[in-house]
């Protein structure tokens, strides 16, 4: 449960004093894990890594070597790293094609088995091949099948009663598709005109994770377990987070070809290229680098396949697509991220000996965050709700259904370090509800926003209508986060500025103040762990700043552990 609600001192606390910057590159690996542990970080991985988390918490400015390094490389260094680490981990099995006839009857010969992608903007093609060598008892068939991303396709099938011939057929057809050797896919060289080979995740049905109670019980899951301990409520939002249809759905909606990358089976590697592609296009739109972005898109769609229909993809041209599709890679990894999550915890409920946890409450465990359900006439719900009314669309969001208070691990601990500041306020934050688990696991977290309008930071909002417009449903369903963000002196603009990293020197954050707000007569203070929270209640008016290139007000923070999640909302759309 959150800590007890502590009286608020009757004093505003002064500003600590700014501390010198840390350089946390002097430390051992064992100084870097003891203090990420001590702040409540992941304490995995290489010296560089665990400089990255801890140099994102610390307060002053980076070492000079750390400062160059832009929040995409980390993101991809990340990805690259975790990448290695499933590659690592087993060996690659293989599923024969869901259209090879008698698919049930055959098995993937060895290894061979490959999905190739071709996507070229110019002539329309966003195509797809699959070679396999299949065998059937004492026969072994090449089998081929090709067609527009989307479609069935046609196919091609030839029989040998010799492998070695199968395999000569195949590895004959990969080259003359991909002019690379199969011997030599491991250093994979895409060639202009030609397939590129995709990345797949494991292929391997009887590891595949059942993401919905509804569904049958996989193999190696007992089908009894301890009652559900969650309450109703709780218990269905906890069945939406990690429900098998939502993640599907999310992934259509993005335009992604499921068939290529299927839940469950999602690349990091294939993941990390997408990201690698996108830097080069935000180097040419940003005129750092020469390059053809039709080209470059061209190279996206086949590192990360897209169904189009017959519709001609379009160009990667222009900072709102190129943050789509970063917004679409990064609920991706998200998404990979829950699906890790319920491997593990897959793997758990086959080792254990007594009756397992009922499955909802061994979901609510990955969480590592606790829940609590308000109750309509609470208060605090009501305050919630006020806020809610005043500060809505006039379309989209509708009404909320239920309001939880988090309380994420270790989170607390982080957030202390900004105690001293008494400037806070309760603000919107929209989200996807497809990266909700990840982020009541892992936090919000800055992310590789390249070309956002007040750059590289988390975004939060006054009000409900501006955050709404990045909630993605599932069957009219919305999650909304509230959150105490620790604002201390602010800094005012009214134009994009792009190129912003952190506040100015004797700033804590960023406000690009918008041509309206809510009313701030309205406002009211709320007590939490002590501290006074201000939360608008009015609705928005007209403000002074009548020329701003922003409509509504947005607040940024540039620190992960500058804000804190307070609740989460489950909200109707229209």
């Amino acid at each position: 449960m959150p800590p007890k609600r502590k009286a608020a001192k009757a004093a505003a606390v002064p500003a600590a004093a700014a501390e010198p910057a840390i350089d946390w590159t002097k430390k051992t690996v064992a100084q870097l894990k003891a203090e990420c542990k001590k702040q409540g970080l992941d304490c995995d991985g290489k010296k560089a890594d665990l400089i990255d988390r801890l140099q994102c918490n610390s307060n002053g400015p980076s070492p000079p070597k750390m400062q160059k390094q832009n929040t995409l490389t980390k993101a991809l260094d990340e990805l690259k790293k975790s990448a290695a680490n499933e590659k690592k981990k087993k060996s690659k099995s293989h599923a024969v094609d869901k259209l090879y006839p008698g698919a049930t009857n055959g098995v993937v010969y060895q290894d061979y088995d490959c999905m190739l992608n071709q996507t070229n903007i110019g002539h329309n093609n966003n195509k797809y091949y699959v070679i396999q060598v299949v065998q059937e008892l004492n026969m072994y068939f090449t089998w081929n099948r090709w067609g527009r991303v989307g479609e069935s396709g046609a196919n091609s099938m030839r029989g040998y009663s010799d492998p070695d011939e199968a395999v000569e057929d195949f590895k004959k057809k990969f080259f003359d598709k991909t002019k690379n050797q199969w011997e030599d896919r491991e250093k994979f060289k895409a060639v202009a005109g030609k397939y590129t080979l995709l990345d797949m995740g494991d292929d391997d049905e009887e590891e595949e994770v059942t993401m919905t109670v509804a569904t049958k019980p996989t193999a190696g899951v007992p089908s009894k377990t301890k009652t559900c301990s969650l309450d109703p409520m709780t218990a269905s939002l906890v069945k939406l987070l990690f429900d098998h249809n939502m993640f599907k759905e999310a992934l259509v909606k993005m335009e992604i070809d499921i068939k290529k990358m299927p839940l469950g089976k999602l690349s990091k590697a294939q993941i990390v290229k997408g990201f690698e592609v996108l830097d080069q296009i935000q180097n040419v739109l940003d005129k750092k680098k020469k390059g053809n972005v039709t080209q470059l898109s061209s190279e996206f769609y086949t590192h990360i396949p897209h169904d189009f229909g017959r519709q001609r993809p379009a160009i990667i041209d222009t900072p709102e697509l190129l943050r789509k599709k970063l917004d679409m890679l990064i609920t991706l990894g998200d998404i990979e991220m829950a699906q890790d999550m319920l491997k593990k915890e897959d793997q758990l409920v086959k080792q254990e000996d007594d009756l397992p946890l009922h499955p909802l409450d061994s979901h609510y465990q990955l969480l590592h965050c606790n829940l609590a359900l308000l109750k309509a006439g609470d208060k605090e719900f009501q305050v919630i709700e006020k806020y809610f009314e005043a500060t809505k669309p006039g379309y989209g969001a509708k009404k909320i259904l239920h309001v939880w208070r988090v309380d994420r691990e270790n989170e607390g601990q982080r957030f202390k370090e900004h105690d001293p500041v008494d400037n806070r306020k309760l603000l919107w934050h929209g989200t996807n509800v497809a990266v909700v688990a990840a982020i009541l696991k892992s936090g919000l977290r800055i992310m590789p926003h390249s070309g956002g309008r007040v750059g590289r930071g988390i975004y939060f909002a006054s009000e409900n209508a501006k955050s709404a417009g990045y909630v993605g449903c599932a069957q009219n369903i919305g999650i909304m986060f509230l959150n105490e963000v620790a604002l201390g002196k602010e800094k005012t603009i009214t134009m994009d500025d792009s190129s912003l990293k952190a506040p100015p020197q004797g700033f804590d954050s960023i406000i690009a103040r918008g041509r309206q707000e809510p009313d701030a007569k309205h406002d009211v203070k709320i007590e939490i762990d002590g501290r006074h929270v201000i939360v608008p209640q009015g609705k928005p008016i007209q403000t002074e700043h009548s020329n701003s290139s922003f409509h509504q007000s947005e607040y940024l923070i540039y620190k992960e552990n500058q804000c804190r999640i307070r609740y989460l909302l489950q909200i109707q759309f229209n």
